[in-house]
């Protein structure tokens, strides 16, 4: 995939799954899955997009991805909030979330211009 916020999507998500590698076990199946599946929708959902047929059709799946991004910021902040994650860790992923966001953000209204 050629595109440079799914290249940055993707690597967050190998980002969350290392992180997340050392959260309490009882996390397993409530915070940890959760941060995990919102993180790789962000990518996934990307890539379906662009197998659509249509620029109005790919800019929903770039929504989807986009509220998924906004699922991530709020489960980096809790597992900081819950000592799962130390300061210069939030600060990264939180740093990264916010890019991922902001390209998204940028690539619909550039899609929006075509509809």
């Amino acid at each position: 995939m050629r595109l440079e916020v799914w290249k940055k999507s993707h690597q967050f998500v190998l980002d969350v799954y290392e992180v997340t590698k050392a959260y309490p076990k009882e996390e397993l199946f409530a915070l940890t899955r959760q941060i995990r599946k919102a993180a790789f929708s962000i990518p996934a959902n990307i890539a379906e997009g662009t197998g659509k047929k249509s620029i109005k059709d790919f800019s929903n799946f770039l929504r989807i991805s986009l509220g998924s991004a906004h699922e991530c910021e709020y489960y980096v902040l809790l597992s900081k909030d819950l000592s799962y994650i130390n300061g210069i860790q939030f600060s990264e992923l939180n740093n990264d979330i916010n890019r991922i966001k902001a390209m998204l953000i940028r690539f619909l209204k550039r899609l929006s211009e075509f509809e």
